[in-house]
């Protein structure tokens, strides 16, 4: 896998600079026409990037820069001395040496955000979008602070999702550990004592013992099997129809997928209203909000709105015609629309829907948690009771 660097034109005429992971440029090339983007340059980035001495660039150490630079600004200290303040005390040499090519550029006559457009790596669309916005208001430091509390909602948001997922995994991971131990180690002891003549095997038994030996017997079939298998859903999973049925099928998922549903809304009303507040163009504003959902069906969703709105409707209409939101958000947005206070309505909205993101998280972590000790209880409990059934009849036997 590699990280390509691109710059590419959308519908809309919008520039972006941002980069991609591919396992080559025509791939990165086909990715990004399925966004809808027109290439105009690509090149693939430096693998070393500002990894020095082993360290690397964390969103945890994007976050902190922005906020110590939000609080050395607002106290009055110019661009240019605060990132070296801020240089000189950091250890994370990667960091260091990313804040100070930053200042050398800054230095050098450069906008800050078309200096940070240079690293798309480390500084994406709407991070961009804010700081252009603050230096045409001349608020850079107040609006360096919104973006510290963006990224500190978005990283939130993301650790809680991975910790209420975290569980699941492990569960399913032990549970085929465990399977795989027990018919290929533990079931094939037994098979002497079964075999013998005059016993009549279980259906349970017969189809675990059937099992066993496909494990066994015909591993140089299946191993290289479920490779292929994972390599096919690599590359279906990076395409544009395999991610629109990914996306949907996690949606629609039980239990799960109403949670990825209400964080991808708070997301995308956290982004709108923030970029919506800070005074980003409103098209801008609605296009860089379908980049951030990371759904492909929100993000089209997104995309006919920018449309609607091109042609002179409003943003509630357009989404009032889909299923993927509520009907009291809508309604919310519209009454904005029509009192032109759109921005407060979003921070409103998106603070309520954090609020139940956060209780969709628990509710889902402790639902999840007894189903799978009960399939875990399934699967083993079924194993040992097909190892248990025909030793109670070899007893009854004798």
């Amino acid at each position: 896998m590699q990280t390509f660097a691109y710059q590419a034109k959308d519908k809309l005429g919008n520039i972006h600079d941002s980069s991609i992971d591919a396992e080559s440029v025509d791939e990165a090339r086909s990715m990004l026409a399925g966004d809808g983007l027109q290439l105009i340059a690509i090149e693939e980035e430096s693998s070393g990037g500002f990894s020095l001495g082993g360290s690397r660039i964390t969103k945890h150490d994007i976050i902190y820069m922005t906020s110590q630079l939000s609080v050395m600004i607002e106290t009055g200290i110019n661009l240019s001395t605060a990132l070296h303040g801020i240089a000189s005390q950091e250890k994370n040499e990667a960091l260091k040496g990313l804040i100070l090519s930053l200042k050398k550029e800054v230095e050098g006559g450069e906008d800050f955000s078309s200096v940070l457009a240079k690293y798309p790596k480390y500084f994406d669309q709407t991070y961009i979008a804010l700081i252009r916005a603050s230096e045409q208001t001349g608020l850079m430091g107040e609006m360096l602070e919104k973006v510290a509390q963006y990224l500190r909602k978005e990283a939130e948001t993301k650790g809680k999702i991975r910790a209420a997922l975290a569980y699941p995994a492990v569960m399913i991971l032990l549970a085929c550990g465990v399977t795989i131990f027990l018919l290929t180690f533990v079931l094939p002891k037994f098979e002497p004592l079964f075999n013998r003549k005059g016993v009549k095997l279980p259906g349970p038994t017969v189809f675990m013992m059937t099992a066993s030996d496909f494990l066994l017997n015909y591993w140089m079939y299946w191993i290289p099997a479920l490779i292929a298998t994972g390599v096919a859903f690599y590359f279906f999973k990076r395409s544009e129809t395999g991610r629109k049925v990914i996306d949907t099928v996690k949606l629609n998922v039980p239990i799960i997928g109403p949670m990825i549903r209400k964080v991808t809304i708070a997301r995308s009303l956290n982004t709108l209203g923030t970029l919506v507040r800070s005074d980003v163009p409103m098209l801008q504003s609605l296009e860089l909000t379908s980049q951030v959902c990371n759904n492909a069906n929100y993000a089209q969703l997104w995309r006919n709105v920018i449309d609607a709105v091109t042609s002179g409707s409003q943003i509630h209409e357009s989404l009032r015609k889909s299923k993927l939101f509520p009907a009291t958000i809508v309604q919310m947005i519209a009454a904005g629309e029509e009192t032109g206070r759109l921005d407060d309505v979003l921070e409103k909205v998106s603070s309520h829907y954090e609020h139940d993101v956060d209780l969709s998280i628990k509710t889902t972590t402790s639902l999840i948690e007894p189903i799978m000790i009960a399939v875990m209880g399934v699967v083993v409990g079924g194993i040992a009771l097909a190892l248990l059934m025909p030793i109670f009849s070899l007893s009854r036997n004798v």
